[in-house]
């Protein structure tokens, strides 16, 4: 009789877990990142915070952008104009870099990976 009674709560505790580990994979809690300064751009669902923004940045004053990779597939950021290439962010990694420029102008970012979905806009203003 103990050894069921043991033996239900030991495999209660596996199916809790078990539950509360995949609703951690699945909803990822990135609370930290909403404090960071500059730009945050999650990636997930093959775009960047769903409408792939357009990012504004003043002539000489450098932009800090964070990236968090929430998708369950790698993606990376590139700007070829401005040479920033964060090389391939697995899933729930984030990567931080800074965007600067002295012209104006437009510059693409993209995912090489989904650069007919993945892709936006820096746009350098006075």
């Amino acid at each position: 009789m103990n050894n069921n009674i043991i033996a239900i709560v030991a495999i209660s505790f596996i199916v809790v877990g078990s539950i509360w580990g995949i609703g951690n994979l699945i909803s990822q809690n990135n609370t930290h990142l909403s404090k960071t300064n500059g730009v945050l751009l999650l990636m997930k669902d093959n775009k960047f915070n769903v409408t792939n923004p357009d990012i504004i940045v003043k002539i000489n004053q450098p932009l800090k952008i964070n990236i968090a990779n929430q998708d369950f597939r790698k993606h990376d950021f590139i700007i070829d104009d401005l040479n920033i290439n964060t090389g391939y962010i697995s899933s729930g990694q984030e990567f931080t870099t800074v965007v600067a420029s002295n012209k104006m102008g437009v510059h693409t970012y993209y995912c090489s990976i989904h650069p007919d979905i993945m892709t936006g806009k820096i746009i350098v203003k006075n």
